[in-house]
């Protein structure tokens, strides 16, 4: 089972987990990424391609479900303005063990960050600038090539 969405709207956590939960697995994985503050950011605003955003994420959880056997995957990613302290991403990864839903999380969200069409601007006060990708990013996504 394969579960992305793009939206505004905030997601229930304990509702996404118990979705893969009820599966009957044995291991379920989640993460959880929140707005940082980091040198006085007040706001983020993340935009995206619509349709290709949702396939490109739909296609990294098929490679981590072949790869990891998992039972089940969900991705949901928010768009729109954001202000510091709520969540942008949740990641939840279903298998029969723990190993395979840790990593295959791991790669999801490393992966998200690279391969999925999302621009993403930070807010300080009302002044507004783009975020360029990190080569870190790059290099951790990368890393799971070989």
């Amino acid at each position: 089972m394969i579960r992305v969405s793009v939206q505004r709207e905030a997601f229930d956590i304990a509702a996404e987990t118990l979705a893969l939960e009820a599966a009957g697995v044995g291991a379920v994985a989640t993460f959880t990424g929140i707005v940082r503050g980091d040198d006085g950011v007040t706001a983020i605003e993340l935009e995206h391609y619509p349709g290709m955003t949702e396939a490109s994420l739909n296609d990294i959880c098929a490679i981590a479900q072949e790869r990891w056997g998992l039972t089940g995957c969900t991705i949901i990613h928010r768009v729109g303005r954001m202000k510091v302290g709520e969540p942008i991403v949740l990641v939840v990864t279903a298998s029969p063990h723990r190993a395979a839903a840790l990593e295959a999380c791991a790669f999801l969200i490393d992966r998200l960050k690279t391969d999925a069409p999302f621009w993403k601007r930070e807010y300080r006060g009302d002044v507004a600038q783009w975020v360029e990708q990190k080569t870190s990013d790059v290099e951790r996504g990368q890393s799971w090539d070989g």
